[in-house]
């Protein structure tokens, strides 16, 4: 179950420094802290990060990988690469956010006093 807390780590902690990289520190900061939430025990706080992780998928991966493609075909520049990378980065938030389904289930299967 270790390695699926890691995931979701890795992928709040690039999302922030997503919004690092413009100079919204705020934002950085709340996305890098946001798997603590996993610390909670309760479905809804890794439901949460769940849902954080498939918006930010689609909100600031799929619009980013938009607009920067958009903007290397207007300068004639390749864009095969970067359409590729942007891919790989959403695709791996989203295994990110499945990741939280494992850990949902693991947490429901322990019981406390045996």
């Amino acid at each position: 179950m270790w390695w699926r807390v890691v995931i979701i780590f890795l992928a709040y902690v690039l999302i922030g420094a997503h919004f690092l990289r413009f100079g919204q520190t705020e934002a950085c900061i709340a996305f890098a802290l946001s798997p603590l939430l996993l610390f909670i025990r309760a479905a809804w706080a890794t439901r949460l990060l769940q849902l954080g992780l498939v918006v930010s998928a689609v909100l600031v991966w799929g619009l980013s990988s938009f607009e920067y493609i958009q903007m290397r075909i207007a300068a004639d520049a390749p864009w095969y690469r970067l359409s590729a990378i942007m891919a790989a980065v959403t695709a791996f938030t989203l295994l990110a956010a499945w990741c939280g389904n494992g850990i949902i289930e693991k947490r429901s299967k322990r019981k406390i006093f045996s």
